[in-house]
């Protein structure tokens, strides 16, 4: 593991810490994969991005995981937050997401 972000889930009346792995870029013989998991509260979800190189595989699995909190059930209600002084979850989207970002994001990525 490489890097950890925990976002903050609000359910009826409790938080619940909704925390993102993302590990070490492989060669994989043919490209490089980049795994990343995201520990929902109904389950872990596992994903690998590929690319060319480790830098493209580590980017593409950050693209990943801002388009599967954006695309949330959590985000639409308005339940996920990453800090009470950021407005976002601090993830870069690919460029046909830009319209979906919210607060800080929406200004600063």
């Amino acid at each position: 593991m490489i890097a950890t972000r925990t976002l903050m889930l609000t359910l009826q009346d409790r938080e619940v810490e909704v925390p993102i792995r993302i590990y070490a870029p492989e060669f994989s013989g043919v490209a490089w994969t980049c795994r990343y998991e995201t520990d929902w509260p109904e389950g872990r979800q596992t994903m690998v991005a590929h690319g060319f190189d480790s830098v493209q595989a580590l980017v593409i699995a950050m693209q990943m995981i801002a388009a599967d909190i954006y695309t949330s059930s959590y985000h639409e209600a308005g339940q996920l937050l990453f800090r009470p002084d950021w407005k976002g979850y601090g993830f870069p989207v690919t460029h046909n997401m830009r319209d979906m970002l919210t607060g800080d994001d929406a200004k600063y990525l």
